[in-house]
């Protein structure tokens, strides 16, 4: 799963590996939070430093006006947003490129674990600014 073409690879490869897990463990059908927690403890065991509905702020014209929790916040670079539903949509994607922009970070990973086998992908902020 390792492709040195994308930023954070070993990474991503990482979470995704601990993402199928939890899948093959406990299959689609559950809530959302079920997978978080799941998650939680597989990247744990797997030494991946992160931070779970971590808060973060929202700004519009540099004015905070709201803040978001990213299901988890990996290393500080890469946002992880989780799904349990039946299909990824257009919708899914924009929320987690928003949410990429929103918090200038670089790289996230969208996981669907509602389907019958464990759908994600990797995003990348076009907006990104290195500061």
């Amino acid at each position: 799963m390792i492709d040195e073409r994308y930023k954070y690879s070993e990474l991503t490869s990482k979470i995704i590996g601990c993402a199928m897990t939890v899948h093959k463990v406990l299959g689609d059908g559950f809530q959302e939070v079920i997978y978080q927690r799941a998650l939680e403890i597989e990247m744990s065991l797997s030494g991946i430093e992160f931070k779970r509905e971590f808060e973060m702020p929202i700004f519009y014209r540099e004015i905070q006006i709201g803040t978001r929790r990213v299901d988890f916040l990996v290393e500080n670079i890469i946002s992880v947003e989780l799904k349990a539903i039946t299909a990824l949509e257009n919708v899914h994607f924009a929320q987690a490129i928003n949410y990429l922009e929103a918090y200038n970070l670089e790289i996230g990973l969208l996981i669907n674990f509602g389907e019958n086998s464990l759908n994600f992908r990797r995003l990348q902020n076009k907006k990104f600014r290195i500061s």
